[in-house]
């Protein structure tokens, strides 16, 4: 079933001198213990068509994973408590500014790379430099998604990790859909987007989060976690 774009979005964009259709994919709710090949077969085959780029959230490949875990499950230590009071929070979500995401945040990318992510961080923003805890901590700690009250039950309550070999997730969707479908597993919000794994070159990496920039899918109550990447 094809979605509505996220609120006050296009869903056509035009860059240098092209033009793409982003085709939100709506689905159901995707749980842990889904099947994620089968829930993509469900959902996109029968959409997709050659040349198009399937673009796949990673919370859903994450949570197919078994890497979803309840809030009340997470029993974050004193120095997780510590430093998420110093992560800056914004309106696009609560990313390692609560104690459950700090630690996840600890266990997967460990302590002392954590630490020193802050203390370069707390460093360069003296100078005016923003984004360096993620560039030295990583895509696993910029992919952890935290609770907010916009997200879809049961998530609300969760802390889902990044998604594990996002790449080879990536060229096994692409086996399975076949016809010259490309994928991509993406990580898009409202601030940006990082390609976590893709079948394509890296210059079309590139263009992709420039056509996903604006976050035409949202990470609401939209129930779009597939999309489509089409030249019109």
């Amino acid at each position: 079933m094809i979605g509505e774009a996220n609120a006050g979005k296009a869903l056509t964009v035009d860059l240098e001198g092209a033009s793409f259709a982003r085709i939100p994919i709506k689905t159901r709710v995707v749980m842990p213990g889904d099947d994620l090949d089968a829930f993509v077969r469900e959902y996109a085959t029968d959409v997709v068509q050659p040349g198009d780029i399937l673009f796949v959230t990673e919370k859903i490949v994450a949570i197919t994973q078994g890497r979803s875990y309840p809030i009340d499950s997470i029993k974050p230590r004193r120095l997780a408590f510590f430093l998420s009071k110093f992560v800056v929070k914004t309106p696009y979500g609560i990313g390692l500014g609560m104690p459950e995401t700090m630690e996840m945040a600890l266990r997967e990318c460990g302590t002392i790379r954590i630490l020193f992510a802050a203390g370069v961080s707390a460093v360069t923003k003296l100078f005016g430099r923003k984004g360096d805890f993620y560039r030295v901590a990583g895509d696993k700690a910029r992919s952890i998604d935290g609770p907010t009250s916009g997200t879809i039950p049961p998530y609300n309550k969760a802390v889902v990790l990044g998604p594990e070999r996002p790449r080879a997730v990536a060229a096994r969707l692409k086996g399975l859909l076949g016809n010259g479908v490309e994928v991509a597993v993406v990580d898009i919000n409202d601030i940006g987007g990082n390609i976590l794994g893709s079948t394509l070159l890296k210059e079309r990496e590139k263009q992709l989060v420039a056509i996903l920039r604006d976050n035409p899918l949202g990470q609401g109550h939209q129930s779009t976690p597939l999309g489509i990447v089409r030249a019109s």
